[in-house]
């Protein structure tokens, strides 16, 4: 694939913006899954060409491949690959949304990791992104009321990606969970759209309490690695959070938040949306505002 096209594929994907009405989907996907096909054709390593063969090219579109991906990963003795892939498979055709948000957050990753160089890449190999695609899985089976075949899933995604995703907790679209490794999130968290999370992050509660008692995560957040963030409290949109704190309070919209407790820094980045940019960057912290 010459660059005009490359160029052309992947505007064609991203002007589509993968619109929250699953309807108007298809066409979206059938441009990423055309370019993701074309990809898989680029490598001609002996030891890869049948590993893209499997994940990719031998699939007849994007949804399969995914169903495929996933049971083959998290396949084991007391759940069959090929019966985790049926599985999976029969959730992506009664819930086409959770096919458009797999493919909107692998547009998201393309766009904000500069170590992905294409779309295949993640899809095969980013155990962030995986991980959330398990989630939504395990999450559409606690909504069905197979709760305990749900936490099989998580279970099955903790020990092999080292992401924990309560299957209650409630995800938007584009999401991008980067490294992934130690990523904890609990029952009743959210996390909205246009979201960036670094490694060893915790979303969890601060104690023993029941019902709703994790946070609540707004558009466009960032949280940079090892950040905890504890309770049920807002992280507002845009909001920063600097690697390492530990935050138990509220946090403004478009406000940059640092240290152990965490405390507001510099000025407030109105209308920028930190997860987008993954400007990791923190302003001058002479004065705590």
């Amino acid at each position: 694939m010459d660059a005009a096209t490359h160029d052309g594929a992947q505007a064609a994907v991203k002007a589509s913006h993968f619109d929250e009405d699953s309807s108007i989907c298809a066409p979206q996907l059938n441009v990423l899954w055309q370019q993701m096909t074309q990809q898989a054709c680029v490598c001609h390593d002996p030891l890869v060409k049948g590993l893209l063969a499997t994940g990719v090219r031998s699939h007849s579109d994007f949804s399969s491949a995914l169903a495929a991906l996933i049971g083959r990963k998290l396949g084991d003795r007391s759940v069959a690959s090929d019966a985790l892939a049926e599985l999976v498979k029969e959730g992506l055709d009664a819930e086409p949304d959770i096919v458009c948000a797999a493919a909107a957050d692998l547009l998201a990753i393309r766009e904000r990791d500069p170590a992905c160089p294409d779309f295949v890449t993640p899809f095969l190999f980013f155990k962030g992104y995986q991980a959330v695609q398990t989630y939504r899985v395990a999450h559409w089976l606690w909504a069905e009321g197979r709760r305990h075949l749900a936490l099989h899933l998580q279970s099955r995604a903790s020990e092999l990606f080292a992401v924990d995703i309560h299957p209650s907790a409630r995800l938007g679209r584009r999401i991008l969970f980067d490294h992934g490794t130690g990523i904890v999130v609990g029952e009743t968290c959210i996390i909205e759209d246009d979201v960036s999370i670094l490694q060893n992050v915790t979303l969890g509660g601060t104690g023993k309490h029941s019902g709703d008692r994790h946070p609540k995560v707004r558009r466009g957040v960032l949280i940079g690695a090892g950040a905890k963030v504890l309770g049920n409290i807002e992280i507002g949109e845009g909001a920063k959070i600097g690697a390492g704190s530990i935050v138990l309070e509220p946090v403004p919209p478009f406000t940059t938040v640092v240290g152990n407790p965490a405390r507001k820094v510099g000025v407030r980045h109105t209308g920028r949306m930190p997860a987008l940019n993954m400007d990791q960057t923190l302003p001058p912290i002479d004065y705590i505002i």
